[in-house]
């Protein structure tokens, strides 16, 4: 192995001017997000209250395919890209496999993990609105950190909603939060209406995402000059994520190779959407035969035993509805250490994507991640986050089936954070202590059929 290459890196003049927005090239447009009341679909104004204004119009921007990245972000992702691609030439020993695993590092940013993309870009276009505070939520505390690092650099007040359970799993990433001076709060909490509401009906409620989104925009509704972030599910963050597949596919051409699968784990399918979409254009607008595959947990498996209609992105019924892949907006999905993944719907531009057909998705049992996350740490070195391990399970299955198969196929997938913030969760797994969660049919009808006034 002396003689072949490990990792490849880009200069700093290489990495990416412009975004990738995939709508613009997409056969089927995502359906428009609707007022909750009328049922009309919404303008980019009618998001102003709520995000800062050049993030509504990135979200509903169907026409242009690149958007410019600001130099003040660009100059600030000088600070950790590009990140590397790596051969994982010591997991494919391991694995015996014949394929060709390649992976996006995403873990060496200042914060950790891939959030950070996004959270430059929105914490600058506030800024540049004159807005003075911002609020946000987070499940395991990537995005929460990542807002705060970002809020931090452009002069901004942040204060994070963060999962209940997550706040408990996991408190040094919330020290990181605090580190950097944001406010962070345990959601469900007491310092709003949504909080209350929810430990009013359930007083040991552990919290959700949904939950922690409505309070978080709650808070920005009622604070002047405050607005309200969002680290996944809506189409400006993907696309600002899209850095993460622009560098790849100039790395892979580096590599002399082309992916015949990208794999990335899947929340609400920003690092997703980050690392394919460059790719799939060339799926969209020339049919390259490229399998996408997102990878969600067994027991939040939105893509793969939701329902696609339209649905509210949060518990209270505060934001837009959208049209998504959706187990229903009050599902309350287990306490797994992937905290990034407990979320209970998909991404607009995904959700349609996945409808069309031009991707798939898998959902990956926890102690199934954990198995593989402590292989790719034991060949690679690297100890990957919760979330990341579902991309690694997902990745292996597909490198066994190369194997049984005798293919030389080349993957491709997102190592969105390292998880040396939670090795509490891997202690878990180490005891034999760590569990699945077996999904009820009943609760996943019973969210659904609640929704159902939205179809």
């Amino acid at each position: 192995m002396s003689d072949k290459t490990k990792r490849f890196f880009l200069p700093e003049s290489e990495i990416p001017t412009q975004w990738y927005n995939i709508q613009a090239d997409m056969v089927n447009k995502p359906q428009p997000m609707l007022h909750p009341a009328t049922k009309q679909p919404l303008k980019a104004e009618d998001l102003f209250p709520i995000f800062a204004e050049e993030l509504c119009r990135q979200e509903v921007n169907q026409t242009d395919p690149w958007i410019n990245i600001p130099e003040p972000v660009r100059d600030k992702y000088k600070y950790y890209r590009s990140t590397p691609l790596v051969r994982a030439y010591g997991l494919e020993e391991a694995l015996g496999t014949p394929a060709h695993i390649y992976f996006k590092n995403e873990s060496v940013s200042p914060v950790g993990s891939h959030k950070l993309n996004s959270a430059l870009a929105q914490a600058y276009y506030c800024h540049e609105q004159g807005v003075t505070n911002i609020t946000t939520e987070t499940g395991a505390g990537q995005w929460g950190a990542a807002l705060s690092y970002a809020a931090k650099v452009f002069g901004l007040e942040a204060a994070v909603y963060q999962v209940k359970i997550s706040y408990e799993q996991k408190p040094y990433r919330r020290s990181i939060m605090q580190t950097y001076g944001a406010q962070v709060t345990p959601s469900p909490s007491m310092s709003t209406r949504a909080g209350k509401d929810v430990l009013t009906r359930d007083p040991n409620n552990q919290g959700s995402l949904g939950t922690a989104i409505s309070e978080a925009i709650e808070l920005a509704m009622n604070t002047p000059n405050c607005k309200y972030v969002l680290g996944s599910v809506l189409n400006h963050v993907a696309l600002h994520q899209t850095v993460i597949g622009l560098e790849a596919e100039k790395q892979m051409e580096m590599a002399g190779e082309y992916p015949d699968m990208v794999i990335a784990c899947f929340g609400g399918g920003s690092n997703f959407g980050g690392v394919a979409f460059p790719f799939m254009r060339h799926k969209i607008k020339e049919g390259k035969p490229t399998r996408f595959i997102a990878a969600e947990p067994a027991s939040c498996p939105k893509l793969t035993k939701g329902v696609f209609q339209y649905d509210f992105g949060d518990l209270s019924g505060l934001t837009p509805l959208l049209p998504m892949y959706t187990l229903g907006h009050n599902f309350m999905p287990a306490n797994i250490h992937a905290g990034g993944l407990r979320y209970h719907g998909a991404g607009m531009i995904i959700s349609q994507l996945l409808k069309d057909g031009y991707m798939e998705a898998v959902d990956i049992q926890q102690t199934e991640s954990f198995k593989a996350g402590l292989l790719f740490a034991k060949s690679e070195g690297i100890i990957p986050a919760p979330e990341s391990c579902h991309a690694i399970a997902a990745t292996i299955n597909e490198a066994l089936r190369c194997k049984e198969a005798g293919e030389q196929k080349v993957i491709l997938f997102n190592l969105s954070g390292h998880g040396l913030i939670d090795m509490a969760a891997y202690d878990q797994y180490l005891s034999g202590s760590l569990q699945d969660y077996e999904l009820k049919a009943e609760d996943v009808k019973k969210s659904l059929d609640e929704i159902k006034i939205f179809a």
